[in-house]
């Protein structure tokens, strides 16, 4: 197995301030730090995603904004690959399926925000593209959702997604059980 880390959307509008705040993102963003240290120091691959929305009238994520830049927890060092995308899926319309094939990746070790978001569209898309996957149920964030007059809590929609995408999409584990498996 040649593994890569992908870092999906820990960007400055999703923390406390921000102009969508996640629940749970600052606790989400350090464990995704732990795993992003762990690939790090191990020499392994990783992609850090970062949004830019283009629709008109986007309320974050916007272009040479502070909210869209990623946050400080999970930042890019120097040399390190960033694939900005306009879209959930990071596949779409960017260059992270070239990048990945063209380093021999067969796994994507997954963590980011918003979990039933841009997370369950790439590991989805990642799937499909042939990629298994292991997804960091703790270094990831979403917040409440409405349908009708109906609302579903946070918490409640992280785990509705954690859950769909276990099996056959990934295997969903801990950033301490990934950041072993991996970096050891």
């Amino acid at each position: 197995m040649k593994p890569a880390l992908i870092v999906i959307d820990i960007q400055n509008d999703y923390f406390p301030g921000g102009k969508m705040e996640l629940e749970g993102s600052a606790q989400a963003g350090a464990q995704a730090a732990k795993l992003l240290d762990a690939f790090r120091k191990k020499g392994l691959p990783l992609v850090h995603v970062q949004h830019l929305s283009t629709r008109p009238g986007a309320g974050f994520f916007v272009p040479d904004t502070e909210g869209a830049n990623i946050h400080s927890c999970v930042a890019p060092l120097s040399g390190e690959t960033v694939v900005q995308k306009n879209f959930p899926n990071s596949f779409r319309g960017t260059p992270l399926l070239e990048i990945l094939r063209g380093s021999d990746i067969d796994h994507l070790v997954i963590a980011g925000m918003m979990t039933h978001m841009c997370v369950d569209a790439t590991t989805r898309a990642a799937f499909d593209l042939g990629f298994s996957c292991s997804l960091a149920h703790d270094a990831c964030a979403t917040r409440a959702v409405a349908f009708g007059d109906q609302s579903v809590p946070a918490a409640q929609v992280h785990v509705a997604f954690l859950a769909a995408l276990n099996g056959l999409y990934a295997k969903v584990q801990s950033t301490a059980t990934l950041a072993g498996e991996f970096a050891a």
